[in-house]
């Protein structure tokens, strides 16, 4: 080749439509008409379509920028491996990335995010979250155990305050009491009668209610104020020596149960009524209001007991 302008300096360089342009017009260039086009004396890379194959061997032209006859092809490198007598525009310097460059770190596929340490840092966040939470719940139990004090010596609060646990059993007590009454304020029926002879009677006075051993003989309760509807325990307390006794017990005009249980619990020996003192329970059932009980003598009853004072109490008690 001469000293000149011998075309592009590489064959990526060469435009093939330089002929088009003033300046190229200016080197020479000129429209295509054969084996070459362009520049003068400019590499020809005129091929058949699909004849360069990535990888394949490469023939060797007679001329730089001829065809020429075609020469024993070159040994083809190891598989992935460039020609050695071939090099690609991009592996030289400057050219164009071959490819995607792999991501920082090694490995031909980009690493997503670091999951583990994202795990671990909610982790701690929660944790901390949950520390500040009880800390702050102690630090509200402490205050309201010191509000609490604040209202025990505040006069202002005391007005509001609820009712200590001593004054909340007293109310509660008082609500539970429940009428009592003795022999005299009994009304009788039959030929009963009010007597104080033996020793051991509760009622005011010593005083009870004798000579219940006869059928038609009763005594008759008119209860006011029970509170509410429901079933409330009826006491007596009365005296029975030797066998045991059983009454009939009516409760608002209607016979409750099968007797009223009058044993010798205190296993006075026959006669003995000042040693026979005891008493008894039923469970009748009540209306709210005014209640009307009586314990009475009837035919195939035992009613030889002395009888000093009925009360009640609500629920089902014993004692």
């Amino acid at each position: 080749m001469t000293p000149g302008n011998n075309g592009a300096s590489t064959p990526e360089d060469d435009d093939p439509f330089g002929y088009l342009y003033a300046d190229g017009q200016a080197n020479g260039a000129q429209p295509p008409s054969g084996g070459g086009y362009g520049y003068p004396n400019s590499v020809s890379r005129v091929r058949a379509v699909g004849e360069r194959q990535y990888g394949q061997p490469q023939q060797q032209t007679a001329q730089y920028g001829q065809y020429g006859q075609p020469t024993a092809p070159q040994q083809q490198g190891a598989y992935g491996q460039p020609n050695a007598h071939y090099t690609a525009p991009e592996t030289l310097p400057g050219g164009a990335p071959t490819g995607r460059q792999p991501a920082q770190g090694g490995g031909g596929r980009g690493r997503g995010p670091n999951t583990k340490g994202l795990l671990i840092g909610a982790v701690a966040v929660v944790a901390a979250v949950v520390i500040g939470i009880a800390v702050a719940m102690a630090n509200g139990d402490s205050g309201t155990d010191d509000d609490k004090a604040g209202a025990e010596v505040s006069p202002s609060s005391s007005a509001s305050a609820s009712p200590s646990p001593s004054e909340s059993s007293t109310s509660e007590a008082n609500e539970a009491e429940l009428p009592t009454i003795d022999a005299k304020a009994l009304k009788l029926g039959g030929t009963a009668a009010l007597a104080s002879d033996v020793e051991g009677a509760e009622a005011d006075g010593g005083v009870y209610v004798g000579n219940l051993n006869q059928v038609g003989n009763s005594v008759t309760w008119t209860v006011n104020g029970i509170p509410k509807d429901g079933t409330y325990t009826l006491f007596a307390h009365y005296s029975a020596a030797g066998d045991d006794q059983s009454m009939t017990l009516t409760v608002n005009g209607k016979v409750f149960g099968s007797k009223l249980n009058l044993g010798n619990f205190a296993q006075a020996d026959d006669g003995d009524f000042a040693k026979g003192w005891t008493k008894t329970y039923s469970w009748p059932t009540l209306t709210k209001g005014t209640n009307t009980i009586s314990v009475s003598c009837e035919n195939g009853d035992k009613c030889d007991v002395l009888l000093d004072q009925l009360y009640l109490k609500e629920g089902q008690v014993k004692d």
